[in-house]
């Protein structure tokens, strides 16, 4: 053998020659328990799967350089903004939202937008998804609504009932869902679609002054999007469609780009703006809040290995760096919490250890030992603060401003509370201002098509609720969709409903 060749070893470097046999009694006899190469491979591919998402399990991934090009050092201390033309590595990461591992790519389905920006204030993870605004506002709902769109509990399938159901008792989702059944809700792959922050974020300047901020990636590709019919053939053709689209874009050097803006709120706006400015089924509009150059995010190398980056890569909006930080919006503080604990759970409690999510810059603190620890674990440095023996210190620079909190009273507030109770008037706006008449048309038969599935003896009471969220969003809306159900929209109308300024069609 050739001195330049290397050795097939086992995982602990044993180098070893029989990788496709098994020692046995006999060419024919039974095998050998003592032939540990056997147990290791079969032990190990027996383990090859660790948990898949319980969200966003269906993803594709790449790297690339997000790339500083107008001044918001007003705004935001963050080193990662501090100067113009200054370039920081970066990871994203595109998924469907209900559907499982195996699922299609073109299902109608939000796609998540998850970005890591390895920053030398440690890694900075905005993750959101290609819609502004979301289906809930307070996490105590999430688990059930997710619950909604995967599996039956009885027939193990996909569910329309289970879906319109719970959107039916939920009127703030009908803003999301109303996006989810325009064609943005079965984009062109992950190149062709926007992206945004979606929730509410503060950045924080020089001067410890706060601003209320939302992110937005524009696809400098283009909008694209598919069909109803389209998508639902391309299930069938490419159920991979956007994760093959992606890698040979990428490959064959055409670099998708995104241009990268932000909204800017005053803390004094926020106290008078229309809306609760941190209501996640709600969006800032334009006109009062324009977007904001701030650079480009380009994807430019595809990963080695799918597995070890993607597949293992977790995210976190917990994960804010210095010059931003969080928001009173209330599905923030809950994934705040929720989706480091998703990491621990399928990845480890040492899961920021592995090289795709790993800090390239120092990171020092007193966490030790557990599963897969990949580090020296700490050498024979203490491992408890405070002590007399390292030089690990707090520094005072990275200190974040108190809040001036509106109120002091802890409650659980009523989501249909005057002020928090408005779920119709952007729904409307999007049906009449921001689709056109083929976007019109596609919306409502996108949402007759998935209504058909809905049955059960509430089959007619879940309809009657969603009609009724139609009509009050827009008279004219409710009734296509009715007359294209076969229901009769007078029928349907709610009887006490009565025409506001905002149901008056756009001319």
């Amino acid at each position: 053998m050739s001195e330049n060749k290397k050795k097939l070893t086992s995982a602990s470097g044993i180098p070893y020659y029989n990788n496709e046999d098994t020692q046995s009694v006999g060419p024919r006899g039974p095998l050998l328990l003592q032939d540990f190469i056997l147990h290791e491979k079969m032990a190990h591919f027996n383990r090859e799967r660790i948990p898949e998402r319980v969200v966003h399990a269906k993803g594709s991934g790449a790297f690339g350089t997000f790339t500083v090009t107008h001044d918001i050092t007003k705004y935001t201390r963050a080193k990662i903004f501090s100067e113009v033309g200054k370039q920081t590595r970066m990871l994203a990461r595109f998924s469907t939202v209900g559907g499982e591992k195996g699922s299609a790519d073109t299902e109608r389905d939000p796609r998540g937008f998850a970005l890591k920006f390895y920053t030398e204030d440690g890694n900075w993870d905005l993750v959101g998804n290609n819609t502004p605004i979301f289906f809930i506002k307070d996490p105590k709902k999430f688990g059930d609504f997710i619950h909604t769109q995967k599996r039956d509990p009885y027939t193990n399938l996909k569910s329309a009932t289970m879906k319109f159901d719970f959107w039916s008792l939920n009127p703030e989702s009908l803003h999301q869902i109303m996006f989810l059944f325009s064609d943005r809700g079965t984009p062109y792959g992950f190149r062709h679609m926007h992206g945004f922050s979606s929730h509410t974020f503060s950045l924080i300047n020089a001067n410890n002054e706060r601003h209320w901020v939302k992110f937005h990636f524009k696809t400098a590709q283009g909008i694209r999007n598919f069909s109803d019919e389209k998508a639902t053939e391309m299930k069938g053709l490419d159920p991979d469609f956007a994760q093959r689209d992606l890698v040979e874009a990428i490959d064959r050097g055409e670099f998708p780009k995104w241009n990268v803006k932000i909204q800017v709120m005053t803390e004094e706006q926020a106290r008078t703006y229309q809306y609760n400015p941190f209501d996640l089924t709600k969006v800032w509009f334009h006109g009062d809040f324009p977007l904001i150059d701030i650079g480009v995010m380009e994807l430019n190398e595809n990963p080695k290995n799918f597995f070890a980056t993607v597949e293992q890569s977790a995210f976190a909006p917990a994960h804010v760096v210095d010059g931003i930080h969080f928001s009173p919006d209330k599905m923030l503080q809950g994934r705040i919490l929720s989706y480091p604990d998703a990491q621990r759970y399928r990845l480890g409690g040492n899961y920021e250890q592995l090289p795709v999510n790993r800090c390239p810059y120092a990171t020092n603190n007193y966490q030790r030992d557990g599963l897969m620890r990949l580090d020296e674990n700490g050498g024979g440095n203490p491992n408890y603060f405070p002590n007399s023996f390292d030089d690990i210190v707090h520094d005072p620079a990275y200190k974040q401003p108190s809040w001036d909190l509106d109120s002091n009273v802890a409650d659980w507030y009523d989501r249909n509370a005057e002020g928090e109770n408005d779920h119709y008037s952007q729904p409307g706006i999007f049906y009449r201002k921001v689709l056109d008449e083929q976007g019109k048309k596609n919306l409502v038969s996108n949402f007759a098509g998935a209504m058909k599935g809905i049955d059960g003896p509430k089959k007619d009471e879940i309809i009657n609720r969603m009609l009724c969220h139609f009509f009050r969003a827009d008279i004219g809306f409710g009734m296509a969709i009715a007359q294209a159900l076969g229901i009769n929209p007078e029928a349907a109308m709610p009887k006490q409903h009565t025409t506001t300024a905002q149901e008056v069609p756009a001319k």
